[in-house]
């Protein structure tokens, strides 16, 4: 007797909310508690940035680190985070575009959010830098300094501070195109008053750098703390101050046009609580039911599910057979455990499993890649063995071995030192200069080359995205994961497929929608496309927050800054052969080694394709799973 189809779907739909719900409900006061550092800086509220998410801080207080370098930025400026005193609610802060040079490309005052900063001076003043002052007063000899800024008359620049009458400075013997002020310590200020050589003081006072005293609802927080909770915004109103406690309740704080509202203010504690005991009472009495029908299903499944592993192993050890001593190195689980120092250090994790750094007994140093479990027939993994072991490329990964004992399975690859590209995308201040990211994308395409024209059988890949691609420790671009490959006849343009194959965002709209036509190697040419558009992006855009879909970067942008005659040659050309990969119809896309020849032919070549986009993979791809993901498509 089959399962009831309506218990399937109860099961199917816990699976997939219950997970969601219990770490949105657990996860602010864990999260909150957990110290994240840059450099020397501990964060703490209303600071957030990193790992800590906004809810944990102020929406004013976000924070980047770079190179171990804690950066704090209020409108037009940068400043460095030189000393945080939670305390005291203090702050020492220095201007970064004056930390290694007087004579900063944009010439800003030192400004901040007074919402958010008390004008509590604690001893200082401010420091006049004038630039492009043209002067043969003895005076301005003393304290004058050299640069080119904004292309000002000459190098002669005066440092002045209320110790010096800077009214008197300003008059018609003496004219300067611009000043700017900077903070200081009183005492410091003073030494560069009263010294003959003040430029020699200059470099260090600034970089002692100034103090601020933040206000962040700080009477909240500490009623707050008092109780046993830690400071945070609202989910759902972020400009709120929120309280969150262990047992997963929490209160916000309203501001003067909400103190009436009967939920969402101070003393919605137990309101909060109550129904979220509730709630917990319904889903745990929910999960009881579940556990019981899951019960009866994995006994009606378990024998059926055992007789589909083992005929999966048997079909994984009959294709291995098949290659003979051509195939790559087998290896043993222990030896894979003992290379991987008992799968001590950690790459990185996705659908498909965990990779783990590891070394072969001759030295050399490999990436593991333990598969999640032994599912299905095995497809995918036939697939990544089957795939790359016909390859051999500079810009494709080399596959080094394999285990399979059981429902253990792994891969071993070369090692790759940068990782993943995906890493280099992200708003961390990691990005990649124009260049490297142009030779990225050109070996990218080469390996793509190689796969759909240079094997006797041509290899289309299914899933070209950043997290697919890794850098060598030159930054040479290799192709990886094959799991969702399929090999067809070099003669072939269309193949077929069951199901859907790769990721939304950068997945061709053909792949999953029947009527714009079948998939081929023109498939894998629009994923490169979404994802070298995401490259260009991520440099011009470097404030998101990770690996995103291309869906950011969308034709209609990207044509805009193709126009843009200042913008980076490079940057144009990247964006401009993109336009062309992404076109909807695949038969309006070029061949890949056309895009290899389009990026090493001159700029002035290209043409800017006409705009014919009906719209992005990603809506196209809610659109098919929301009918029907199970679907043939006959590529």
């Amino acid at each position: 007797m089959k399962p009831n189809l309506f218990a399937l779907t109860v099961i199917l739909t816990a699976t997939i909310h219950l997970p969601t719900t219990c770490s949105q409900r657990t996860k602010p006061y864990k999260v909150c508690g957990q110290l994240v550092q840059c450099g020397n800086t501990t964060l703490h509220y209303p600071f957030w940035g990193l790992t800590r998410p906004v809810y944990c801080g102020h929406p004013g207080f976000k924070i980047t680190c770079k190179h171990n370098v804690t950066i704090l930025r209020d409108k037009s400026l940068s400043f460095r985070v030189l000393k945080i005193n939670t305390s005291h609610r203090t702050i020492t802060i220095a201007r970064n575009d004056l930390w290694s040079s007087y004579c900063p490309q944009y010439l800003h005052n030192t400004t901040y959010d007074s919402n958010l900063f008390n004008d509590n001076n604690f001893d200082q003043e401010d420091v006049t830098l004038f630039y492009g002052c043209d002067s043969t007063s003895n005076f301005l000899s003393s304290h004058s300094f050299g640069c080119g800024v904004n292309d000002t008359k000459n190098n002669s620049y005066v440092i002045g501070t209320k110790m010096i009458n800077v009214d008197n400075m300003i008059n018609d013997s003496m004219k300067c195109n611009t000043q700017i002020t900077v903070p200081v310590m009183q005492s410091l200020a003073k030494r560069l008053a009263e010294t003959t050589d003040e430029v020699s003081d200059l470099r260090s006072t600034l970089k002692a750098g100034f103090n601020l005293e933040w206000t962040a609802n700080d009477d909240e927080c500490d009623q707050c703390v008092q109780s046993g909770g830690r400071c945070g915004s609202n989910l759902q109103r972020s400009t709120f101050f929120a309280c969150y406690f262990a047992n997963e309740s929490f209160s916000l704080a309203c501001d003067d046009e909400n103190q009436d509202t009967s939920e969402g203010c101070n003393g919605a504690v137990e309101n909060n609580f109550y129904r979220k005991w509730k709630l917990v009472t319904g889903v745990s009495c929910g999960i009881t039911g579940i556990m019981v029908l899951l019960f009866v299903i994995v006994l009606y499944r378990g024998n059926r599910l055992m007789k589909t592993q083992k005929a999966a192993n048997h079909q994984i050890e009959m294709f291995i057979r098949s290659y003979g001593t051509l195939g790559p190195k087998r290896f043993k689980y222990s030896e894979i455990k003992k290379m991987t120092n008992s799968f001590l250090e950690k790459l990185g994790q996705g659908g498909y499993g965990s990779v783990y750094k590891g070394q072969l007994p001759n030295g050399r140093l490999v990436a593991v890649k333990l598969l999640a479990g032994a599912q299905g027939d095995g497809e995918d993994f036939i697939n990544e063995v089957a795939s790359i072991s016909k390859t051999s490329h500079i810009n494709i990964v080399t596959l080094l071995g394999f285990c399979i004992e059981g429902k253990k399975r792994a891969l071993l690859y070369e090692f790759m030192p940068n990782g993943s590209l995906d890493k280099f995308l992200r708003g961390d201040g990691s990005h990649l200069d124009w260049n490297t990211l142009f030779q990225i994308a050109k070996g990218i395409a080469r390996g793509l080359e190689y796969l759909h024209r240079g094997c006797n059988t041509r290899i289309v890949h299914f899933d070209i995205k950043p997290h697919n691609i890794l850098l060598d420790e030159e930054f040479v671009p290799k192709i990886s994961d094959f799991g969702l490959a399929k090999l067809c006849k070099r003669k072939e343009s269309i193949v077929s497929v069951i199901g859907v194959r790769g990721t939304a965002g950068y997945m061709a709209p053909e792949v999953f929608c029947r009527s714009l036509g079948g998939a081929s190697h023109k498939s894998d040419v629009y994923s490169y496309g979404m994802m070298v558009l995401e490259m260009a992006g991520s440099h011009k855009h470097n404030s998101c927050s990770s690996t995103s879909t291309s869906e950011n970067y969308f034709p209609d942008r990207i044509y805009e800054q193709v126009d843009d005659e200042e913008e980076e040659e490079l940057a144009r050309k990247m964006m401009i052969v993109s336009l062309w990969c992404i076109q909807s119809d695949p038969s309006d896309r070029p061949s890949i080694d056309k895009v290899v020849e389009m990026l090493e032919g001159s700029f002035e070549s290209l043409q800017v394709p006409t705009r014919r986009f009906e719209s992005s993979s990603t809506r196209l791809f809610r659109d098919f799973s929301s009918s029907n993901s199970q679907t043939k498509v006959e590529l």
